[in-house]
């Protein structure tokens, strides 16, 4: 009930300020030079350096498109399907999968790791019966903060109109193929690369039926005290060609630079009534740790190197597109969700048929290749940033204690960091717009009103690389 109060007022407040927007003489409340004025710069989105350029030019349309070629090959993932044949099913695909990030392994001279962990899923919902659960994780071990981890996944799992359907074919090539071969292209080229923070490649299953795959994946880590940091999830990210309606509406839109991502924002299922209500009292419902993820994956992502944009879409708990990403909420990790900006539902969850001389089914043809290597590049982009950086700063703060014009912060120090930096914006503005160097200190005042403006502190690395922000939460 607290939340869903909370958005209504929220788009009440939106459609006031679109409202006031449109008046004689308003200024543009998305121009990061409105008020409030305020210390320091305006920020400049971190830019790869030689090495991530490198890595990101290697991500390999043709590669991207002889995965989901073979995946689509073995006729049904469904996982319900068999899984011991060889050539037909999710087992034959979870081995094939296995097989290719062994091959990658070997080149990282005992870097990565590869693991088929598993469990055995009692029946429930549209999964029939008690079924083994596999997922395959390549794991590159950070040389510098193993414990500390950033995770990128896809489900190699498919359907069709039938989610409890093992048997007749369920091609899978967009939902979810194209995210698995993300997670597999970017193990192959960063597995020769020395990654500071450990880097996990996961290709899931079960996610159709209940996202068991990750669930057990997060709740893994989470037992182990993983410091997962970030999880970027790719489900649906193949096809550049959308339409504008419902399954079967012929009327197409076409956007092969844009990916969507989706965000959270309150954290409804780690945090407790008085901790939501504290952040509604601080307007921090926009500074989720999720949010923080967010603003750094649309800053990194979008850029000359991957042609894209990323399109970040802000959503309530109620609202949030599901996925992979929410069983890493669900264990308080930093997730957000990669979905194409135009989706075809021709081409998601339906048999393979043809109606009214309309194709459905989610089959290799709809892909658009060179559009899933530029998501790729985007994932690339946000996962080695994070991974080179140093942590986000964890336990900010901002003093209350004495009323004044200025603001004062103070943040625990932070592993490998060589100095911080002070991001701000206005409450209304979606992005850091501002940015103040500060030193390698653990406190500081900035000249602005904690009244007028949110603020965030982030680690800058000594060859650059920034985390995202850490938001003061404590006061």
């Amino acid at each position: 009930m607290f939340p869903g109060r909370f958005f209504t007022s929220l788009c009440v407040l939106l459609h006031v300020s679109i409202a006031l927007s449109q008046l004689p003489g308003a200024q543009d409340p998305l121009t990061p030079d409105t008020w409030p004025p305020g210390p320091g710069q305006l920020l400049v989105p971190q830019q790869p350096n030689p090495e991530l350029t490198s890595i990101l030019n290697q991500i390999d349309p043709a590669r991207i498109e002889a995965i989901i070629t073979k995946l689509v090959s073995f006729g049904t993932r469904s996982t319900l399907s068999n899984q011991t044949d060889p050539v037909r099913g999710i087992g034959a695909a979870r081995d094939w999968i296995a097989s290719q990030m062994q091959e990658f392994a070997s080149a990282s001279n005992g870097r990565m790791t590869v693991d088929v962990p598993n469990y055995l899923q009692t029946a429930t919902g549209s999964l029939t019966s008690d079924t083994i659960i596999s997922n395959v994780v390549a794991t590159l071990k950070g040389s510098q903060e193993p414990n500390r981890i950033y995770v990128v996944s896809g489900h190699y799992d498919s359907r069709n109109t039938n989610n409890s359907d093992g048997i007749n074919d369920a091609p899978g090539a967009d939902d979810d193929g194209s995210g698995t071969a993300i997670s597999m292209e970017l193990a192959r080229i960063m597995a020769t690369h020395d990654s500071k923070t450990t880097i996990m490649f996961a290709c899931v299953a079960g996610e159709e039926q209940g996202l068991f795959g990750s669930n057990f994946m997060a709740e893994q880590l989470k037992a182990a005290g993983a410091d997962v940091q970030g999880m970027l999830d790719n489900d649906i990210v193949g096809a550049s060609k959308g339409s504008t309606g419902p399954a079967g509406d012929t009327n197409s839109i076409v956007d092969p630079f844009s990916i969507r991502m989706f965000v959270q924002g309150v954290p409804t299922d780690v945090e407790t009534l008085t901790q939501i209500q504290s952040r509604v009292s601080i307007g921090a419902e926009n500074d989720s740790p999720a949010r923080q993820l967010g603003r750094f994956a649309a800053e990194v992502g979008t850029n000359s190197v991957t042609n894209m944009t990323v399109q970040t879409v802000w959503r309530p708990d109620r609202f949030l597109r599901g996925g992979d990403h929410e069983s890493f909420l669900k264990q308080g990790f930093p997730a957000v969700r990669f979905t194409e900006p135009n989706e075809d539902f021709a081409h998601q969850h339906q048999d393979v048929r043809v109606v009214d001389g309309v194709q459905f089914g989610d089959l290799v043809e709809f892909c658009d290749f060179e559009f899933n290597a530029r998501v790729g590049k985007v994932n690339g982009a946000v996962l080695w940033s994070l991974a080179q950086a140093p942590g986000t700063p964890q336990n900010v703060a901002m003093d209350t204690s004495v009323l004044t014009n200025n603001s004062t912060l103070t943040w625990d120090a932070v592993l490998n960091a060589a100095s911080y930096e002070i991001v701000w914006r206005a409450s209304d503005v979606a992005q850091w717009t501002h940015v103040i160097p500060v030193g390698n200190v653990t406190k500081t005042t900035v000249l602005l009103s904690k009244d007028n403006a949110q603020f965030g502190v982030r680690a800058v690395g000594s060859d650059g690389f920034k985390s995202p922000a850490g938001f003061p939460f404590a006061g």
